[in-house]
């Protein structure tokens, strides 16, 4: 049976844990200089993108090549569809041309068309609704940096209907992380998510929060983690969005130095200095962890594309 892989909780538990530790097993193995095994070997993967893209885009395709296989970028203008082709047929040709579909999205209701007609796995590299890609990439840094991850206090200051913050919330709650969001009333999580989060905390026992005060979200945070206040496709919202926004959900050094205890700080980039973050906590080495996101983007992307491709270590399914 085909898998897909549109929100983070299409995976179980043990098959996010698969992909969590196939990441670690792709950088290990980078970072040591040794032939990676070649998971994607014969594998075509077509890579569709409606939004501009930095890291997605090349983390993926340089995590595809490493391991063998062969990406085709696919600009979403320069296909078919935009002189009238119907997804359905687009996507049932590629299906016949590819072994997987990643496409970044305007619309999430565009990857739920995609997999509906797919005969082979769609993976969403974004959409509006959420970023499993990211989030599971964050998900492998804070692993990587604390050792575990059940415990783990995170707290997201900003846009609680974020599309990064949607898929923290759901990744958090399926795995013990305590995630509480700091956003205006108006910006809370999307209420489907919110919940299938919170079913998901009963069984992890992770403890979910959401309120207004960005100074009760961080309290005892192991991490503060922001995005940017303006996402794409809501840039005709900006300067109302501002308004609310600033300064109260900016992280700065006071709101970093309020949590009791040493707090690190992580963003998905692209950062708009000043605006959601201050430079200098973007800059201090000491806390930010950043970079090592960007860079486990590209183990991640390999891990996922492995296990739902190419088999991994077992596959899913």
């Amino acid at each position: 049976m085909v898998k897909h892989l549109l929100k983070v909780t299409d995976l179980t538990l043990s098959e996010l844990w698969k992909v969590l530790k196939l990441t670690r097993e792709i950088k290990a193995s980078r970072k040591l200089g040794l032939a990676l095994f070649p998971y994607l070997r014969g594998k075509r993967i077509a890579l569709i993108f409606e939004k501009p893209s930095t890291r997605t885009r090349v983390s993926l395709a340089v995590a595809i090549s490493d391991l063998g296989g062969y990406s085709l970028e696919l600009e979403a203008t320069k296909l078919q569809l935009s002189r009238g082709e119907s997804l359905e047929d687009t996507v049932k040709v590629l299906s016949n041309y590819v072994d997987a579909i990643v496409a970044r999205v305007r619309s999430h209701d565009t990857l739920n068309l995609m997999a509906k007609y797919a005969k082979v796995p769609v993976v969403n590299a974004l959409s509006d609704l959420v970023h499993p890609l990211q989030a599971i990439s964050d998900m492998y840094t804070i692993w990587e940096v604390f050792g575990r991850l059940r415990g783990i206090n995170l707290a997201f200051v900003g846009d609680g209907g974020d599309n990064v913050c949607h898929s923290l919330l759901l990744s958090s709650s399926m795995l013990g992380v305590n995630f509480r969001i700091a956003c205006p009333k108006e910006y809370r999580p999307k209420k489907s998510i919110l919940r299938e989060a919170l079913s998901n905390a009963e069984e992890s026992g992770a403890e979910i929060l959401v309120t207004e005060d960005p100074y009760e979200a961080v309290k005892g945070a192991d991490i503060i983690y922001t995005d940017v206040f303006v996402s794409m496709g809501f840039e005709e919202e900006k300067e109302e969005r501002l308004k609310v926004f600033l300064p109260k959900y900016r992280v700065s050094k006071l709101l970093l130095e309020s949590t009791g205890r040493r707090t690190l700080f992580m963003h998905c980039l692209p950062a708009r200095r000043g605006e959601e973050v201050t430079s200098d906590i973007i800059d201090d080495t000491r806390i930010s962890l950043i970079f090592q996101q960007a860079e486990n983007r590209l183990y991640s992307a390999g891990a996922v594309l492995s296990i739902l491709v190419g088999g991994g270590t077992s596959g899913i399914g």
